[in-house]
């Protein structure tokens, strides 16, 4: 049997294996940086299968970490996981304390470096709970309060999973080294700048990251090998610092937190537009106060902005502390300004996307390649910072879609997919793997 008859019959194999995973993850869902259970099921498959597992403070530069939660949260997730129960032999103490995240390294021999990176994190929302959901009915919903699998990267790391099966299994016919990176705090743009900080990417000559999405989207065919575009962005938390005095008796003595607060957000959105391309500001939330008689000492405030470029997106961080700062001043308060989440500009190589549009002709054909191979992306992705790394030194990279039918739109309460997916983003990871490393 040559290799892309052996690596479609074991793709077909392995759908009910990549399946269990993305069901099981799809019930257990973690969210940044708390990915324990996550990380732990994917050491041990990672592990069992001959790779070198990388894991814990080895993953992720400590320092470089953004938007972590705090200790008390990390701890009450921990006690979750234990009492649902996981594969307490790979959950290491670093897992415990947050470090999450892990890396397998298949080496084969002389030859290029491979990067592939699968993103295993959820986001912070509650799940459909009614019996027309499909994860509901068939008993594999979220049984975490407030946390779902609703953008796919429940999918994104079974297909990692079935990914490193089939290459492990194909370990004779490959010339180089291949590191499946499956990364914890996507969501946020809040993990891919440690790893690169850690400098797993360094050594990378080719680096492929996948995303699904909708069949109902611009994209026509079952694979798009390329895009471009995602904006640049940086998350802040903004908490102002006053102090707290008795409205009616003594107003004088206070210092408003929340005025501040509220004086910054209306000015953030005045800060300038950019003339060489799009921007973005958001103020999200905004906390403060205890009561109707009491000046407000603290008011903290969760804003994002973005650019179309990184130089632009930086324009406004910039125009944005700067407002942030003066309101405070103006009125008298204190300011910290934390940065929660960051990504950069994004491009896909030419060459790397002919490359793969390629091989889905030649060695898939019974999947179709957008008429579009390279499309512009949407929202902001920090899987940026991983591809400008690679190509900074001299590597190629590229950002792909793999299409599917979905039940909901991403990021909403009744996401879901039709798993036929997981086979396919093995069988293009795959195949591109072996282009160029067989």
């Amino acid at each position: 049997m040559d290799r892309i008859a052996h690596l479609l019959a074991r793709s077909a194999e392995l759908q009910s294996y990549m399946t269990d995973i993305r069901r099981s993850l799809h019930r257990f869902p973690e969210t940044g940086w708390l990915e324990m259970r996550t990380s732990a099921l994917i050491a041990k498959e990672l592990t069992q299968m001959g790779y070198e597992v990388i894991t814990g403070r080895a993953v992720c530069l400590d320092g470089a970490r953004m938007g972590v939660p705090d200790e008390s949260e990390t701890k009450r997730h921990l006690e979750r996981v234990l009492a649902h129960g996981c594969e307490a032999e790979y959950l290491t103490q670093d897992m415990r304390e947050g470090f999450t995240g892990v890396i397998g390294v298949l080496r084969c021999g002389e030859g290029k470096t491979v990067a592939l990176r699968f993103d295993i994190d959820a986001l912070g929302m509650q799940e459909w709970p009614d019996d027309t959901h499909r994860p509901t009915r068939e008993g594999f919903a979220s049984v975490i309060p407030g946390k779902m699998h609703a953008c796919g990267h429940d999918a994104h790391a079974a297909i990692g999973l079935g990914t490193a099966k089939i290459l492990a299994g194909m370990k004779e016919a490959l010339h180089g080294t291949v590191k499946l990176i499956f990364q914890p705090g996507e969501e946020g743009a809040r993990g891919a700048k440690a790893i690169v900080a850690a400098g797993h990417l360094d050594d990378a000559d080719v680096f492929i990251g996948s995303h699904v999405a909708p069949t109902d989207s611009l994209d026509d065919g079952d694979v798009t090998p390329g895009t471009y575009g995602s904006l640049a962005t940086t998350k802040y938390d903004v908490k102002f610092t006053g102090l707290a005095a008795h409205a009616g008796g003594y107003p004088e003595r206070g210092r408003n937190a929340l005025l501040a607060a509220a004086s910054a957000a209306l000015s953030l959105h005045a800060i300038p537009r950019h003339s060489e391309g799009q921007s973005r500001i958001n103020v999200g939330t905004l906390h403060a106060g205890t009561g109707r008689n009491v000046i407000p000492d603290e008011a903290l405030m969760q804003i994002e902005v973005r650019g179309e470029t990184t130089e632009i997106n930086s324009f406004v961080a910039a125009s944005a502390e700067a407002v942030c700062r003066g309101a405070a001043a103006m009125y008298g308060c204190g300011v910290s300004i934390t940065k929660m989440g960051e990504a950069e500009g994004q491009h896909s190589d030419e060459a790397l996307i002919t490359r793969i549009a390629d091989v889905v002709r030649r060695d898939l054909p019974h999947l179709s390649v957008s008429s579009i191979e390279n499309a512009k992306n949407w929202g902001s992705e920090d899987i940026s910072v991983m591809m400008n790394r690679v190509q900074e030194h001299g590597g190629l990279a590229t950002y792909m879609r793999v299409m599917t039918p979905m039940a909901g739109a991403q990021h909403t309460v009744k996401f879901d997919f039709d798993e036929d997916v997981l086979k396919k983003g093995a069988q293009v990871f795959c195949a591109a793997v072996l282009d160029v490393l067989a």
